[in-house]
This record gives C-alpha cells, structure tokens and sequence, in this order.
C-alpha cells in the first residue's frame, strides 16, 4: 500500500510500497503537479520499475517546461535503486 500526502508547502510525502498495484492512484497524485516539486522519501519502503517509470514520466514533463522534482530522504535501500537505474543523473537527490 501507497500513502501519497501532500504539505502545505507542496512537498509530496510517500509512504508504503510503490508499485505496479499503486501505480493508478500515484499516476492521480503526480498529474496534478505542475510545478518544481520535492519529494519526501523517508517513509518509502520499496519502488518497483512500475514507480520508477511514474517519476521519470512526470520529470520529463517536468523538465520540458524548466521545471523538476527533487527527491529527498531516500534510504540506502531506495538510492540504490535509483543509481542502479541511473536516474541519480535524472533527478536531483538530496
């Protein structure tokens, strides 16, 4: 199970597990941003390939009008994932 929650400030929160059965409910969350977001990594257990593809689709649409997102707190798990698949060139990961 995913928890998506949004702060006040606009920081996406991801809680659970993001994967191929979350994919819809995220792909609602991450259609909505339209501008530079961050995204809180710290309640992430795992990301499948089905999460990765979201976050790179909306950084692409992201990008293509100057904007981002930016990822933060991921843990060793996660970041790993994420250098493996190169994306740590895609994103900005603090």
């Amino acid at each position: 199970m995913l928890e998506i929650t949004t702060t006040e400030d606009g920081t996406i929160r991801l809680r659970g597990r993001f994967d191929a059965a979350q994919v819809e409910n995220a792909t609602a969350a991450f259609n909505g941003v339209g501008d530079s977001c961050t995204v809180d990594c710290s309640e992430l257990s795992y990301i499948s390939s089905a999460g990765l593809g979201l976050l790179f689709a909306t950084q692409r649409r992201l990008i293509d009008s100057g904007r981002g997102l930016r990822l933060i707190n991921l843990n060793p798990h996660i970041r790993e994932v994420f250098r493996i698949a190169g994306f740590d060139r895609v994103f900005e990961i603090a």
